[in-house]
């Protein structure tokens, strides 16, 4: 479908949902940030993104997806999304 249609955002953050599925988090990553680059995503992909950036070793890109994750959710009316980011980097990224 995607090859179809490379635009489709709705396929493309379906397709790195069942890549997450399968725990191919590079992929998850290549899928979500083109998804990001081109949909107007009000906070849920970031984070996916964070938890597929965490997975890979990646800490300083999780936590840097998840305050932008924080910011997009606020922008679109979605606090508890934003305190759900928020509490994971307090009790999951904490020094």
């Amino acid at each position: 479908m995607l090859e179809e249609d490379p635009e489709n955002t709705i396929v493309m953050f379906g397709l790195a949902k069942e890549y997450e599925k399968l725990g191919q988090y590079s992929d998850v990553i290549d899928v979500l940030e083109a998804y990001i680059a081109k949909a107007d995503d009000e906070g849920n992909a970031y984070g996916v993104l964070a938890k597929a950036y965490d997975q890979t070793g990646d800490r300083e890109k999780a936590i840097a997806t998840l305050i932008r994750g924080i910011d997009v959710s606020l922008a679109h009316g979605h606090p508890s999304m934003a305190n759900e980011y928020r509490m994971t980097i307090d009790l999951d990224y904490a020094e």
